[in-house]
């Protein structure tokens, strides 16, 4: 970590931390809440590393104003939370739950009486069941039911609600949950998972009008994004980092901004309709950019149903999640997203970055976790470095707030600024939430205030 001052940021930049509904909430069966596809999934033995589920996690749905009181005292300016959509609508499509939208509503208050900007995420990966027994998002019925619930949504918080941001991460959501069934729910369709792919974007252009139709908040997506670093210098290697960054980078950007879905791809096209293209490219207010490493690519071998090979970048640090840390990856990143979609790019907020450790309180009950505060102290010079370059960023929300429950990986997995035991569920404040604190405070002063 570097001993120079934390770097300065604009002025009105946003400071925030994120979490997400499943992760945090419990409450699972409670107050009219359906059953998503994380709830079947994790009771799906096999399926979580340890075993355990989200039915309780961070009990955040009993415990919010704590969970607030803590945002207040790390002096953010925004939260990014999700909205459980089988909270607000069970089956996902026709009657809302209205205790579910009650929950949202005391949150976004409780937030702006805190002086806290809320920033909501309509879907984090927790399609109700329903839905997904009927299709789920292979079905093209599923975005017109997001855009529905989208506006349920709107209609109670978009008088408050300071942005909205529809999906997070469909390419993670498209791979893991429906190309290699790493994540919920679970199917194993490779490169047939296209349609999940494009329902999600349509999905998401679709509840862009909704928002705009009851809200006048700037609307965003949060993408997924990882500069490829291609292993190995034959022809067939870099046409392999060339075929990943286009599957990983640009399939979710691309056409949100205009272009299309990239051709060298070839993927059956079947799913798209017209005007498909124009209700995706609605215009954005923001880019939501989540960082969290590069990716190492090489040729596949002959036999290998992909046309790529995914292999581990030697030579750096890693964290508990094995991922490699390279803080100049964002402002790599950022340069790239800048140089390839030029004045079509929006501004950007970065709206996760952080890392997991295994972060244990010590004999005295505080919790040091310098590897964390290492990363952060990089990833913010490395985003001003950015910024020097002319990259348009204007906010960084670190994930997470709260040691959570980490999907496949349950309880195995600390990314939290603050610590949870997650069978107390004591609270108790990291070193690096001091610390960021702090940075923030000083941003705020401006320098040698």
């Amino acid at each position: 970590m570097s001993t120079a001052p934390p770097p300065q940021f604009p002025a009105g930049f946003r400071w925030g931390v994120s979490t997400s509904a499943y992760q945090i909430e419990g409450a699972a069966t409670e107050d009219g809440r359906g059953r998503s596809v994380w709830d079947t999934f994790a009771h799906t033995p096999g399926r979580i590393a340890d075993g355990s589920t989200g039915d309780v996690a961070c009990d955040h749905y009993h415990r919010h104003a704590e969970d607030v009181a803590l945002l207040a005292g790390l002096g953010v300016s925004a939260y990014r939370f999700s909205v459980a959509w089988p909270r607000v609508q069970p089956d996902g499509s026709g009657a809302v739950n209205p205790a579910g939208l009650d929950f949202y509503e005391r949150l976004v208050d409780d937030l702006l009486a805190r002086g806290i900007d809320p920033v909501a995420t309509l879907f984090h990966w927790d399609l109700p069941q329903r839905l997904e027994d009927a299709g789920g998002w292979l079905a093209r019925d599923t975005a017109h039911r997001f855009a529905e619930y989208a506006d349920l949504v709107a209609a109670r918080l978009g008088d408050r609600v300071k942005l909205w941001i529809t999906l997070n991460e469909p390419f993670i959501h498209m791979s893991l949950g429906h190309g290699t069934g790493k994540h919920a729910p679970g199917r194993t369709l490779l490169f047939d998972a296209f349609p999940a792919a494009h329902h999600q974007l349509l999905g998401h252009g679709l509840a862009v009008a909704a928002l705009r139709a009851r809200s006048g908040s700037p609307v965003a997506i949060a993408n997924n994004y990882s500069p490829v670093r291609v292993v190995g210098d034959t022809g067939a290697d870099v046409a392999a980092g060339a075929a990943y960054e286009a599957l990983h980078n640009r399939l979710f950007t691309d056409p949100l901004l205009g272009r299309g879905y990239p051709e060298e791809l070839g993927f059956d096209q079947t799913p798209v309709r017209a005007g498909d293209l124009d209700t995706i490219a609605a215009p954005l207010d923001v880019l939501g950019v989540n960082y969290y490493n590069p990716t190492g690519v090489r040729a596949a071998a002959d036999d290998s149903p992909l046309p790529f090979e995914l292999v581990p970048l030697e030579g750096y640090p890693r964290t508990a999640f094995d991922w490699p840390v390279v803080p100049d990856g964002l402002r790599e990143l950022l340069g790239w997203l800048h140089r390839t979609y030029g004045a079509a790019l929006p501004p950007v907020q970065i709206t996760e970055s952080g890392c997991a450790y295994d972060d244990a309180p010590d004999a005295e009950g505080r919790v040091p976790d310098p590897h964390r505060i290492a990363y952060l102290d990089g990833h913010l010079r490395a985003l001003r470095a950015a910024l020097d370059d002319g990259v348009d960023v204007r906010g960084y929300f670190v994930w997470s707030l709260l040691d959570n429950w980490e999907w496949a990986e349950g309880f195995t997995k600390r990314f939290g600024l603050v610590h949870v035991d997650f069978a107390t569920q004591a609270r108790t404040p990291k070193s690096s939430y001091a610390w960021l604190r702090e940075v923030i405070a000083a941003s705020r002063r401006g320098p040698d205030r």
